[in-house]
């Protein structure tokens, strides 16, 4: 059993940014971000494989998002970049045994970390 811890989030003004990280107990292989807006389906964000040669984006922040991972210490970071509205949410860190961007495959999830950008 693997446990996610998801920090970094807060409250933040449009086109400013915030770094989101999740720390596993123990080893992973793909490490995802996901978001949540109220009233909508948990999303797919950013995902990395175990040796950072795969990543994956959704379109809508693409150029903006950096997601990254740092093995020794078990976490993968999110550098998000110049935040809209759009982008509050709350973001929850996945983790699978598949290179995929699809939210079923994904086996441990953290708790998860509000983001808002305000207008």
């Amino acid at each position: 059993q693997v446990q996610l811890v998801e920090s970094g989030g807060g409250l933040v003004q449009a086109g400013g940014s915030l770094r989101l990280s999740c720390t596993a107990s123990g080893r992973t292989f793909t490490t995802g971000w996901f978001r949540q807006a109220p009233g909508k389906d948990r999303e797919f964000v950013a995902a990395i494989s175990w040796s950072s040669r795969w990543t994956g984006y959704a379109d809508s922040v693409k150029g903006r998002f950096t997601i990254s991972r740092d093995n020794a210490k078990n976490t993968v970071s999110l550098q998000m970049n110049s935040l809209k509205p759009e982008d509050t949410a709350v973001y929850y860190c996945g983790a699978g045994w598949s290179i995929t961007m699809r939210r079923t495959d994904y086996d441990y999830w953290g708790q998860g970390t509000q983001v808002t950008v305000s207008s």
